[in-house]
């Protein structure tokens, strides 16, 4: 169980990221389409899940706008933003910002937020998933993790960034 705060106070979440060296499971999120993508989709690719609560608070926000100006750089890469949302407001969020160099996939009806031990499991974010970064290399081996320890924080970017190089 992490324990992590939400301006302050105390929330956990249902385990711990995958540790570094290990391979990543598999999973099956929806996109603005209603298309399931799983890990195959992005095979033969290095990964930078940034999975925060819901992108209709202003830090998550920022993490998917930064994400996709920095994925524009990076070769055979792809950056999957993952939360709770309805793929509806993803999808909405994305377009009206500009965002095309990520993918952005809900797992409102998948067991990603369990499988990855990012599912909050109290406070009054219950359910949703905890703000966190995994990177993983082309061979979906964790080279990288970070359970931001407050919610309402920015992951490190340029951590996350320079564990793809």
């Amino acid at each position: 169980m992490s324990n992590i705060t939400l301006k302050g106070n105390a929330v956990n979440t249902i385990g711990t990221l995958p540790s570094v060296g290990t391979t990543v499971r598999d999973f099956a999120l929806v996109d603005s389409g209603l298309n399931v993508k799983t890990l195959q989709s992005f095979e033969g690719k290095k990964k930078v899940f940034n999975i925060f609560p819901s992108i209709d608070t202003p830090t998550c926000a920022s993490s998917a706008r930064k994400f996709n100006e920095e994925a524009s750089a990076l070769d055979n890469t792809v950056v999957i933003n993952v939360s709770k949302d309805l793929p509806f407001a993803l999808g909405r969020f994305c377009a009206a910002e500009g965002l095309n160099n990520v993918e952005t996939l809900s797992d409102f009806r998948s067991s990603f937020g369990d499988d990855y031990e990012v599912s909050i499991t109290d406070s009054p974010l219950k359910g949703l998933l905890s703000r966190a970064v995994i990177v993983t290399d082309a061979d979906n081996k964790v080279v990288y993790t970070e359970q931001v320890a407050e919610i309402a924080d920015e992951p490190d970017y340029a951590a996350a960034l320079a564990a793809l190089k």
